[in-house]
């Protein structure tokens, strides 16, 4: 095994550098105007898809694509358990794509002369699972029988709110059973998801994505009917994100909180194994965390700048 993962965990530590880091993004944050910030980081890590004048929608979506380009990679060099455990990590590019199809398909044509924000999807190569046979879809019907014949399963329904729904929950269950080292944040990023919908949205979840999240929550937890009730329910490995988390309109708080943990936990497994899956999942978590921040900075520098450059804005999946 040590032999087989050599290369791939000498790219995972080299890709380490391809962080900006604590200071740059400090830097960035503090950028008088959102051109500036991309002034710095096309000077960077981020330089290949970054240049001045993109809008803040552009700026940060190029700050995802050098994140999926470094993941593929990374994938690349791995024996097979390495790049599945990167297509696991990764999923929320394949979700982000058939979120904005889904859109797409819902808005019809592009009608000329209006402001109509469509981004490429992303270019997710050897990372895919699905995504080639949901890009042909042509009516939400059939994208959601795509997602059910694939290893997402069937989100339950058609609706944005569905499929973005059930591709998150069938993404962290996947997650948590084939990455153990991924598993508390699964599961942590899970609890959000669904105290998010349950008690700050008050949507229901359909029954086959209950169903779901409750092999890694806890049906107690899926199907309780108060906040308080739900936090109580959740197991050890997802309760730690929301242990002072007393209300559900408190629930933000959580989400830096649950970055801060990925770079802890991604740091400590770069450092701990000299072969195996551990290093290229802690390199995949720093190179995320590090991106999230940067589209926060971003954000920030588009403002006007931030004072001490902690961004403090939170993305889901990528944008």
């Amino acid at each position: 095994m040590g032999a087989g993962w050599a290369a791939g965990v000498t790219r995972a530590r080299a890709l380490r550098t391809r962080c900006l880091g604590a200071g740059g993004i400090g830097e960035v944050a503090a950028s008088p105007a959102l051109d500036d910030a991309l002034r710095s980081l096309s000077a960077s890590p981020y330089r290949r898809d970054v240049a001045p004048g993109l809008t803040p929608a552009e700026a940060q979506r190029a700050v995802s694509a050098t994140l999926l380009w470094h993941l593929r990679i990374l994938a690349g060099w791995q024996p097979a358990t390495g790049a599945d455990a990167v297509r696991a990590l990764a999923a929320g590019f394949e979700i982000s794509n058939a979120e904005h199809h889904l859109r797409a398909l819902a808005a019809g044509p592009r009608r000329p002369g209006t402001e109509d924000f469509r981004p490429p999807p992303y270019r997710l190569g050897a990372l895919a699972t699905a995504w080639t046979r949901i890009a042909r879809t042509r009516t939400p019907s059939e994208l959601r029988t795509v997602l059910a014949a694939s290893l997402w399963g069937d989100p339950g329904g058609d609706s944005a709110a569905a499929v973005a729904t059930g591709m998150r929950v069938s993404a962290a269950v996947r997650l948590a059973g084939s990455v153990p080292d991924a598993e508390r944040w699964a599961a942590a990023r899970l609890a959000l998801l669904v105290g998010r919908e349950g008690f700050v949205v008050g949507r229901r979840m359909p029954d086959v994505s209950a169903r779901r999240a409750a092999r890694l929550l806890g049906s107690r937890a899926v199907g309780a009917g108060s906040y308080a009730d739900f936090r109580r329910a959740l197991p050890a490995v997802a309760g730690w994100l929301l242990e002072d988390v007393d209300r559900a309109a408190d629930l933000w708080r959580a989400e830096a909180r649950w970055w801060d943990a990925v770079e802890r936990d991604g740091r400590a497994l770069l450092r701990r194994s000299r072969f195996g899956p551990r290093p290229v999942v802690g390199a995949v978590a720093l190179l995320s965390v590090d991106a999230w921040r940067n589209r926060g900075a971003l954000e920030l520098a588009s403002r006007g700048g931030g004072p001490g450059g902690r961004p403090t804005e939170v993305l889901d999946a990528p944008g």
